[in-house]
């Protein structure tokens, strides 16, 4: 893929208009945006799984891997946004930093999207009150969320070059848009290295829906 187009706004008018609704100023200092051509190719992956409406008219895509703390934090406080905004999806795209467990429930919740259960692979998952420790425990909960574990299995093995290109397109994204760790977060065009707090959130979505109606696309999948 090619290199994603970030820009930069500090004194833009772009920023100047999210800095008069109220962002906090530590996200100000770290606020960039993408050009159109960068965001759709962000949003062009049809293997990537959502929540929400297709049909939403603004997008939040998340990098995050399920050991990551503050990924945890952040799964509460986009949870609340979608709860409060049913006009906001969320695309989720792992990127698995933290070692071979990480990478292990990445690719099995990838997986499980095959039995249309990604979103359930997610949700458990990122709500283990502490470090996912071992395949293992990867798999019970899975199982306590509905996953059939021998087709999860038959599906690792049979999806496995599928998988490699999400994951491997995901990481070469997450570099592109110069994050250096999980969770980020694209905001319509706003590019978020690290937490944001609710209120924060809720303004990039509204600025985005005020800058660009209109602005999802379609070419993710729900699972």
């Amino acid at each position: 893929m090619s290199m994603i187009a970030v820009v930069r706004r500090a004194g833009a008018a772009l920023l100047i208009g999210v800095l008069g609704l109220g962002l906090a100023p530590a996200a100000n200092a770290q606020l960039m945006a993408l050009t159109p051509e960068g965001r759709a190719e962000v949003l062009a992956n049809p293997a990537t799984p959502f929540a929400g409406r297709p049909d939403a008219d603004v997008t939040v895509v998340e990098y995050l891997d399920f050991n990551c703390p503050y990924c945890r934090k952040a799964a509460v406080t986009v949870g609340q946004l979608l709860a409060a905004d049913p006009k906001v999806r969320i695309l989720y795209k792992d990127w698995p930093i933290f070692g071979g467990v990480s990478a292990y429930a990445a690719r099995a919740a990838l997986a499980a999207q095959w039995q249309g259960r990604y979103i359930a692979a997610h949700d458990i998952l990122i709500d283990t009150p502490a470090r996912l420790a071992s395949e293992d425990q990867v798999r019970q909960r899975l199982a306590f969320a509905g996953v059939d574990l021998a087709e999860l299995d038959r599906d690792l093995a049979a999806h496995k070059g599928a998988i490699d290109a999400i994951l491997a397109r995901n990481a070469a994204e997450a570099r592109a848009l110069g994050f250096s760790g999980t969770p980020g977060l694209v905001v319509g065009a706003f590019v978020v290295p690290g937490l944001v707090g609710l209120e924060n959130l809720r303004t990039l979505v509204n600025v985005s829906r005020r800058l660009d109606p209109g602005q999802h696309s379609k070419n993710a999948t729900r699972s």
